[in-house]
């Protein structure tokens, strides 16, 4: 009876088994051997920038692994600059096709006919995807970590190893988010080419277009002629209101405030509050602080996407 019940609870469940084949899948795929050279590439070629000015920044012994991911000579952005483009396409890459593709293919039917439940499926096609993110995102921070250490002999302190991993989780965040929504748009398409599509539609509307249509109503908007200080300040945070439903441009506030300590407020200041501003870096904790509702902004559009693939899912017939 003991051995029994040994090898039942050794025995992985319907969930575990599905993340495990959806890991395989990814990892073995074409696509994502594509992107993960893309995003090598990129982030070889904004550390070796970083490393050719570390010698500059090391006379400056404060936060010197956080400047291998901040700096740059301007011929390349910044490695999270790069990342707030990469990112969506690596979430709509691994999730344009996770339920239409089963479906077209016939397998969705004999996968469901297992004694396995809907909402299993869908968590374990996410949950696959973003365990493969997070060892990418890891792995790479990982790389960064040693090579600074052999580079400079300096070992990293602990607020900036609570940086950079703070880092890696915001990444894994922001790159779910855009997984969630291309998840739910391959269950509401029956097409793969039509999901891949409108995906990728919606991250050029929020990454070229949307600016540009913020601004014009900012423009239309705020009367010409001169303005008081407080109506400056007013309009300013209207503006960065606006602004803020890009889910870019959360990422790129709570990542610039995480890498760079001396970031202090992502808003306009008025100048009271700049006056008595202390000219020192701010903690860790008061950091997380100020990019916390930009986190929360991700991790509720994640909520809210996957919860709307699980309501189409679920009602979904798959038998057609």
């Amino acid at each position: 009876m003991k051995s029994i019940s040994l090898k039942t609870r050794m025995t992985p469940g319907p969930f575990e088994v599905m993340v495990r084949k959806e890991v395989a899948d990814h990892i073995r795929s074409r696509r994502f051997l594509v992107l993960l050279l893309m995003v090598l590439l990129v982030f070889a070629g904004t550390l070796y920038i970083s490393f050719s000015h570390i010698r500059e920044a090391k006379g400056d012994s404060d936060f010197v692994f956080l400047k291998l991911l901040t700096l740059s000579d301007g011929t390349l952005p910044t490695f999270h600059v790069f990342l707030s483009f990469l990112g969506p396409l690596l979430g709509i890459a691994l999730g344009f096709d996770a339920i239409n593709s089963e479906y077209n293919n016939r397998t969705l039917v004999r996968l469901l006919a297992q004694p396995v439940y809907r909402d299993n499926l869908l968590l374990a096609k996410f949950c696959g995807a973003l365990l493969v993110v997070g060892v990418l995102f890891l792995s790479l921070v990982l790389l960064m970590v040693g090579g600074g250490m052999i580079l400079t002999g300096v070992k990293p302190e602990p607020a900036e190893i609570l940086r950079i991993l703070a880092f890696v989780v915001l990444n894994v965040v922001y790159v779910g988010f855009w997984l969630s929504l291309s998840i739910t748009l391959s269950v509401g398409f029956r097409n793969v080419a039509t999901s891949a599509l409108v995906a990728i539609g919606i991250w050029l509307f929020f990454t070229v277009f949307y600016k540009i249509l913020v601004n014009a109503v900012m423009n239309a908007v705020v009367p010409e002629g001169y303005l008081m200080p407080e109506e400056m300040l007013s309009y300013n945070r209207l503006l960065m209101s606006l602004l803020r439903v890009d889910p870019g441009q959360l990422y790129t506030d709570a990542a610039t405030t995480l890498l760079m300590p001396s970031v202090r407020s992502l808003g306009a200041l008025s100048m009271e509050q700049m006056a008595w501003a202390v000219p020192s870096p701010l903690s860790f904790m008061n950091s997380l602080m100020i990019v916390w509702p930009q986190v929360t902004g991700l991790v509720a559009g994640t909520t809210l996407c996957f919860a709307l693939a699980y309501y189409l899912f679920m009602r979904k017939e798959v038998r057609a």
